[in-house]
């Protein structure tokens, strides 16, 4: 009896059984999470979101911080819910919001913990961008 040997185009192609599960995960993350942080901008339960925008942001756009806010919780929920319907453009929406939260913490010098964990979320929203773009051209 020989052994034989399987190649895994399945996963290349971003399919199969574990890459499934990982899609599922990030793509249900990705969609609760900004959702989540969204609508707390407008109901502030878990932080004072006002002290995470960079001063000379808070000096580009109209009005005080608060309102900056509630235009990034607007932003969020929106990108939560582009995940769920598109997870390959809704994944690099996230994707790229995280790097512009990113900048924001860093040009602060300070909140270096949160823009390091912002930091493995966007390699997160990445790797769904990747699963979900694979999936969709095994499909097509």
């Amino acid at each position: 009896m020989t052994a034989a040997t399987t190649s895994h185009p399945v996963m290349r192609t971003g399919s199969g059984a574990g890459a499934d599960r990982a899609y599922q995960l990030l793509r249900t993350v990705f969609t609760i999470a900004p959702i989540a942080f969204g609508l707390d901008k407008f109901l502030g339960l878990l932080t004072d979101w006002d002290q995470y925008l960079a001063p000379w942001i808070d000096d580009l756009v109209p009005g005080p911080a608060h309102q900056a806010m509630l235009a990034v919780g607007v932003i969020e929920v929106v990108a939560g819910i582009a995940v769920a319907v598109v997870p390959r453009f809704g994944a690099l929406l996230v994707a790229g919001w995280l790097a512009g939260i990113i900048v924001n913490l860093v040009t602060m010098g300070e909140y270096y913990d949160v823009a390091l964990r912002d930091f493995g979320l966007l390699v997160s929203a990445l790797a769904l961008a990747a699963l979900a773009f694979g999936r969709h051209s095994a499909t097509a």
